[in-house]
């Protein structure tokens, strides 16, 4: 069905006669008149009865009118999702209380005039597939995991290193530090039930534990951050990594500990990915505020794995 034919219906019902109907589209009575008549055939109905006043619809144009609505409107939104103009700019944050959601909520607070539309992809193939068919606009992440180079369509840029703290429950033998060192957890049980075989966290991991041999335990299911909590809570004997900008609640009597670690302090490198042919001009300017909050990348006295991308 010809969407013009459709339009020019619509225009001609509200008016009530052909010739306003043509000089609100900008066209002649005459061209309105060949578009009602196309529109009548496709539909095999009569849409108008001539008048001395004009044009009234028929019992079939009255009932075809708000479903003539309705196409346009679809077919509005239709040209709207695909306008960088016009439609909302679409970040995948990966976590809703990570680091990476706090920088986009920063975002956000400078940009309000900015439309967003945030998304949660699980793994970095599944963010990389999604950027490069243009279903999101960007994707923070940690790349690039060794063996799994980012594709030559897609850009990235650091834009924040989160140092990591560990948590303990208040009876843990290390509750009372106001700082642990890297040495000094080596031997103590650090369990991280959300680590996921072939993500980029769990390189980031794999490599902490290699590098400084300590004991991180993936061991059970993932029930998410409440249940972690609680158990850390409850049980002497295991800890847990948690990024110092990850934003989590836990009840009053838990009596956790965030604890800072030195000596090195590792961090976990965030970065912005994004497709290099990517038009959309709120990408500009979410690049272009991330570059003025990241400072310190590399800063002496912190440690990340030698995969992880410069600035």
């Amino acid at each position: 069905m010809d969407l013009d034919t459709v339009r020019t219906f619509v225009a001609a019902a509200d008016a009530g006669q052909f010739q306003e109907a043509a000089t609100e589209l900008a066209v002649t009575q005459q061209a309105v008149s060949k578009r009602i008549a196309a529109l009548e055939r496709t539909l095999g109905v009569r849409l108008f009865t001539r008048t001395a006043r004009g044009a009234e619809l028929t019992i079939d144009g009255q009932a075809f009118l708000p479903h003539a609505r309705d196409l346009l409107r679809v077919a509005e939104r239709a040209v709207a999702s695909v306008r960088t103009d016009r439609r909302p700019l679409r970040v995948d944050v990966i976590a809703s209380r990570g680091a990476a959601a706090g920088l986009l909520r920063g975002f956000h607070r400078v940009h309000p005039e900015i439309d967003l539309d945030v998304v949660m992809l699980f793994d970095i193939e599944s963010a990389v597939t999604a950027i490069r068919s243009g279903t999101i606009d960007a994707s923070f992440r940690a790349v690039a995991v060794p063996g799994r180079p980012l594709p030559p369509d897609i850009e990235s840029v650091r834009v924040s290193d989160e140092p990591l703290e560990l948590l303990t429950g208040p009876a843990h033998a290390l509750a009372g530090a106001r700082s642990v060192t890297v040495p000094q957890l080596v031997g103590h049980r650090i369990w991280m039930p959300g680590i996921v075989p072939g993500t980029e966290w769990a390189a980031y991991y794999d490599d902490l534990v290699a590098e400084f041999g300590l004991t991180i335990e993936a061991t059970g299911p993932n029930f998410g951050s409440d249940a972690l909590l609680d158990t850390i809570a409850d049980t002497p004997a295991l800890a847990t990594f948690m990024g110092g900008q990850t934003r989590l609640v836990w009840p009053a009597g838990h009596g956790l500990r965030r604890i800072p670690v030195t000596d090195p302090t590792p961090v976990y490198p965030h970065s912005l990915l994004w497709h290099r042919d990517n038009p959309h001009p709120a990408l500009a300017t979410l690049r272009a505020h991330l570059a003025t909050t990241m400072a310190g990348h590399d800063a002496a006295g912190t440690w990340r794995p030698d995969w992880v991308l410069p600035r």
